[in-house]
């Protein structure tokens, strides 16, 4: 997401290189320049004009240091313009309740069923709060369907009503019950249509009048661009709701609504969308997002998604293993399967500094990435996964045909191993596990 936009703006800042200080006339150019990267990444005119306008003031009215030079100092004015325009700090839901209620309101096609389920699974797994599903989209064929499969998947309930058309009906029934059983919080799907019209304002309006949630959220694809945010902007004169939801942003590489929809509507955005999968839910932190359309990497998502997937029962027998030097192969591949869990590794070396921009035009397939390698791995016998150094010549011959690869695959493979089983060694039998819980202090 916003390559396009990191592109252009990286092209506006080129303007200031080499000059000695800030001036009326080199930053009116910079600016023109932004404005239109701005407008090519579908912010509204009005939008990007006020931006530039503050990044004016504040470029202008700052003494630059001489140890900084204008064009560092423009990227710094302009990162932190970004920051505040998409709303500064991120803003967490309030579930609090009894239970706590989570309306979930969108136009069709903007992903509010798969976002519904994608945020049970989030509450449930980094909240640990029992929740339930509604489904109160009566209106789509499938809508329930669709639900109550997303739901088993991440083994949460879904409510429904056989028959029922009356989604308010199902709403306050799901709530009664998630009282009578102790569920924390009730996450409500509700209908769509495909454009805004009077029959589904009234709808979703008199089902929030009824079940008073705590939270209601807004699920826009963010791939509309202006549309999304002038869609945004009708469901909130109406709903009032308390946060965005921007889905679709893995297939957006402009990001107008991300820039525009908190400065039209005064709501946050609350969390992105990056995929299908049932894990692809992101927090929307506005600094880091604005690093990333700078180019800065987002280092401390990359350290949280890690932590997510750190098993430190697993890292200390991986460490006893790696001391007695008994870090086989099969434990190269458990590692795998973590690294596979945190997500695409285009997107996560997206998020190292620098990474971005050289990986822009590779496409990275995880399942792809990793086939080769998890295939001669499993066509090893037992003994040696655990054992390495004993598989000869003859033995490399049989796992590169059991696997479909090559003997230079499997060499090429084994070599990476020992790599990466020495560089693990010196990380692992120190004190990473400590700098990791530092990471979570």
């Amino acid at each position: 997401m916003f390559e396009n936009l990191q592109e252009r703006l990286e092209r506006s800042f080129k303007i200031l290189k080499g000059e000695g200080k800030i001036t009326e006339i080199n930053v009116a150019e910079t600016l023109k320049d932004i404005r239109r990267a701005l407008l090519d990444a579908d912010v509204s005119f009005r939008v990007a004009k006020e931006f530039c306008e503050k990044v004016k003031v504040t470029a202008m009215g700052q003494n630059v240091l001489t140890a900084v030079k204008p064009q560092q100092m423009m990227v710094k004015t302009v990162h932190d313009e970004l920051a505040s325009f998409m709303g500064s700090q991120s803003q967490d839901i309030n579930v609090k309740g009894n239970p706590g209620i989570v309306l979930v309101a969108g136009l069709n096609g903007s992903g509010k069923t798969t976002f519904s389920a994608k945020l049970a699974a989030s509450i449930k797994s980094k909240k640990g709060m029992k929740v339930l599903l509604a489904a109160c989209d009566t209106f789509r064929p499938a809508a329930i369907e669709q639900l109550k499969v997303l739901g088993e998947g991440i083994n949460v309930p879904v409510y429904t009503e056989d028959g029922v058309k009356d989604p308010i009906r199902i709403a306050n029934n799901a709530i009664a019950k998630a009282k009578a059983e102790g569920y924390s919080v009730v996450i409500v799907d509700t209908a769509g249509r495909l454009a805004v019209d009077q029959e589904l304002m009234d709808e979703i309006t008199a089902l929030h009048d009824s079940i008073k949630p705590t939270e209601s959220l807004f699920v826009v694809d963010a791939m509309t661009g202006q549309d999304a945010v002038e869609t945004a902007k009708v469901f909130n004169e109406r709903l009032d709701f308390d946060g965005v939801v921007l889905t679709k942003m893995d297939g957006d590489t402009r990001g107008g609504a991300a820039l525009s929809i908190k400065y039209v509507t005064g709501k946050p955005i609350k969390f992105i969308s990056t995929g299908e999968k049932m894990d692809a839910l992101d927090v929307f932190h506005p600094e880091r997002i604005a690093d990333r359309i700078l180019g800065m990497g987002d280092v401390v998502s990359l350290v949280e998604k890690a932590q997510e997937q750190f098993d430190e029962k697993q890292a200390r027998e991986t460490r006893k293993k790696l001391a007695k030097d008994k870090f086989g192969l099969m434990d190269f591949y458990n590692q795998i399967q973590q690294v596979k869990k945190m997500g695409n590794i285009k997107d996560l070396a997206g998020m190292i500094p620098g990474m971005g921009k050289a990986l822009k035009d590779v496409e990275i397939d995880n399942d792809v990435a990793f086939k080769g390698i998890e295939a001669i791995i499993m066509s090893m016998t037992p003994e040696e996964r655990d054992n390495p150094e004993i598989i000869n010549g003859s033995r490399r011959k049989r796992i590169a045909d059991g696997s479909g690869t090559t003997v230079v695959d499997v060499n090429k493979l084994l070599k990476q191993f020992e790599a990466t089983r020495k560089i693990m060694k010196t990380a692992l039998t120190g004190n990473l596990a400590q700098r990791m819980r530092g990471f979570r202090r």
